[in-house]
């Protein structure tokens, strides 16, 4: 362990009582996301949050006993949002031939079914609407071979609008990429998480000022540097990636950065070369994303490259930019490299997974075509071997910087939903 690792580990130690009470201030009894999901890089002399999602797709890498956990968090956590209420709706993304997202669905569905509601899974299917002119569902296999019924949502909406439905709460496992649509803009039934958030206005450049000035905070409360526990970033806005003056301009953003990433390497003594990486301020799948090792990399990068950093998720063209110090990842499971990913209700762990790739390094971006995951189990003996184990003292850390992103999305989604009043 790299002696700032073990030095946090044991500032924590020492302030722990003050630590809870700080996270507890925050979280009390406000309305902390409904789920999430928490990306942490450790490199050993820094662990950090690189990303936070709030409409988390991988329930189906959680370990099952953190899915049986969740049931009682999951029951409290609609039961504040909707008193009484039985029946939800979960609105899904359009993945329906991706058969391990319709895997998680299946795993969220059951989830909350076995927390005591009645439970439908809808989608708006707009790029096969031929599909709702037919049917009203559909039953789908996931990967693993089990069935999902999936709903046409105009037909639900219908049904509901003529009394046959009724739908206490609306939980949205769909990013909303493309823009809210104008039937949830009226909804009278309640829609968590908040539709604001969606990735249509969600910059993570804004993520990422709440979790710094948080981190902030807790460097003051165990007396450490906030830059080992986060990121150093910049965001970059009104680029076109193909025009030549628009790549100077990020260059330019990217030499600013590294300069202060530099300076931090060489306050702690880090002989490792700094990188960064380059990737959409907004969207999710891992899209839009590239490293680098110099400014100068940006304004040559190839045509193939530039085409990849140009478009996200559902063809959505990327006009902003966050440049992101990277963290290396010194984990490992077998010869793969690896990373962590907290699951979260309510900002209660849940459990995770290690996100591995066998063709990728400790400097790369693992969340790309070809990775694996590992689930993650709870460090109990009674639990045997149902996953990788994980060792319970850096987890202590991992922990609090999972928790400081779910409060920092709070505070991001006050603001959305502030902007549109």
């Amino acid at each position: 362990m790299h002696n700032s690792m073990g030095l946090l580990l044991d500032r924590i130690r020492i302030k722990q009582e003050e630590v809870r009470r700080w996270l507890e201030s925050y979280e009390g009894a406000k309305e902390l996301p409904l789920y999430s999901s928490v990306d942490i890089r450790d490199a050993g002399f820094k662990a950090a949050v690189v990303d936070t999602n709030i409409f988390p797709s991988g329930f189906n890498n959680v370990c099952e006993h953190g899915l049986a956990d969740s049931e009682g968090l999951m029951r409290a956590a609609i039961h504040k949002r909707a008193p009484g209420g039985k029946n939800i709706l979960i609105i899904a993304e359009e993945h329906t031939r991706n058969t391990w997202y319709l895997e998680n669905v299946r795993i969220l569905q059951q989830v909350i079914a076995k927390a005591g509601f009645n439970v439908k899974i809808a989608t708006f299917l707009d790029a096969q609407p031929a599909f709702c002119e037919k049917d009203k569902s559909v039953e789908l296999k996931t990967a693993t071979g089990e069935s999902v019924r999936i709903h046409c949502f105009k037909h639900i909406l219908a049904e509901y609008q003529a009394g046959r439905e009724k739908f206490d709460l609306i939980i949205m496992n769909n990013d909303l990429t493309g823009g809210i649509p104008e039937v949830l803009k009226n909804s009278k039934v309640p829609i968590y998480p908040s539709i604001q958030a969606g990735w249509h206005s969600r910059l993570k450049s804004h993520h990422f000022d709440h979790t710094r000035d948080l981190m902030h905070e807790f460097g003051r409360i165990i007396d450490v540097d906030p830059w080992l526990f986060s990121c150093l970033f910049n965001s970059v806005g009104d680029v076109d990636i193909n025009a030549e003056t628009d790549r100077a301009k990020l260059a330019a953003a990217a030499e600013e950065l590294f300069t202060k990433i530099r300076n931090k390497y060489d306050e702690h003594r880090i002989p490792e070369k700094p990188y960064i990486f380059v990737k959409s301020d907004s969207g999710t799948y891992g899209m839009g994303i590239h490293t680098i090792e110099h400014p100068e990399e940006i304004v040559h990068i190839s045509r193939k490259v530039r085409n990849k950093l140009n478009v996200g998720k559902g063809g959505k063209v990327i006009h902003r930019y966050l440049l992101q110090e990277g963290v290396p990842t010194i984990y490992s499971i077998g010869q793969e490299i690896c990373e962590v990913c907290i699951y979260q209700i309510e900002n209660k762990m849940i459990g995770g997974f290690y996100r591995s790739h066998s063709d990728r390094g400790q400097r790369d971006n693992l969340n790309t075509r070809g990775m694996e995951f590992k689930k993650m189990c709870p460090h109990l003996s009674k639990y045997g071997d149902c996953g990788v184990h994980h060792d319970v003292n850096v987890f202590d850390v991992y922990r609090i910087l999972a928790r400081t992103a779910g409060i920092a999305a709070h505070r991001e989604i006050i603001q959305l939903e502030a902007n549109t009043q």
